[in-house]
């Protein structure tokens, strides 16, 4: 990002490109001559930027947890919840056995073909790939296979930086499935695989069953960890105490927790909240 203290600075999930921006013609709207500011990466490294005295207007993550972890309350007084989502198996036309893949036998045809490339985004920047992680270890419980959890891991390709990335090599026929948000296939025209709600961390009623997951990262201090527990899916936003433009960034968050912003969640695969 430049610094032009005039801009509105908005750092976001990679997930959350397509309706940010749908957001930012409608704040045009009012501010006709208002330059804004985009960066994106995963919603971990979007946190340590800002914590490490990055100045953004508004952020904007795909996990509510992260604004606990890494900048509530030093960094920003608190955030607002107003999108859920679920995990999928993304594919395209061109993946192998993309005719018989299903939500019973996704894990056999990834796991039977040496040929088959599947993928996930870094679970240490990016909430989709630790998501990745805690649902392959609640689809072994679910689906009674033991070692499928170890088995995915070990055949897993590549780690892509966030979830836009790997849909990207989705596209570009780099990898055949990746692992990713509903959203973020349906804002890419993927062909996915839904996942049952006791894996796929879309139902709040199920948080409990979720929570058997866990992941642990590296912490933001050397040598400390971080232990995540599975959760419901949360979008989240905030203003950082460092804004320049705080009016203009809550006139930007009540576009995309009002109505029209609801529309634009729902038109691009989101549920808000």
């Amino acid at each position: 990002m430049k610094n032009d203290p005039n801009s509105l600075k908005i750092l976001h999930a990679g997930a959350l490109r397509k309706p940010i921006k749908e957001c930012i013609h409608i704040l045009w709207e009012k501010y006709p001559s208002l330059k804004v500011e985009l960066d994106y990466a995963g919603s971990r490294a979007c946190a340590n930027a800002v914590a490490e005295g990055k100045i953004v207007d508004v952020i904007a993550l795909a996990d509510y947890q992260v604004f606990k972890d890494i900048l509530i309350p030093r960094f920003v007084d608190n955030c607002f919840i107003f999108a859920t989502d679920q995990m999928v198996l993304a594919f395209d036309e061109f993946s192998p056995d993309g005719d018989k893949i299903n939500s019973l036998n996704w894990m056999d045809v990834l796991l039977s073909n040496p040929a088959i490339k599947y993928a996930l985004s870094n679970y240490r920047l990016d909430p989709c790939g630790y998501r990745t992680l805690m649902l392959w270890q609640l689809a072994e419980q679910y689906y009674a296979r033991p070692g499928l959890y170890r088995n995915l891991v070990n055949g897993a390709n590549n780690l892509y930086t966030k979830s836009l990335d790997l849909a990207m090599a989705l596209m570009e026929g780099r990898v055949d499935y990746g692992f990713e948000y509903r959203s973020v296939a349906k804002q890419m025209n993927l062909q996915f695989i839904n996942f049952p709600a006791e894996i796929n961390l879309s139902d709040p009623r199920l948080a409990d069953c979720y929570a058997r997951a866990k992941v642990v990262i590296e912490g933001n201090t050397p040598g400390l960890k971080t232990e995540i527990l599975g959760a419901p899916i949360e979008f989240a936003v905030s203003i950082p105490k460092n804004s320049n433009q705080k009016k203009i960034a809550r006139d930007f968050i009540e576009i995309l927790t009002g109505s029209r912003g609801e529309g634009i969640l729902e038109n691009n695969g989101l549920i808000p909240c």
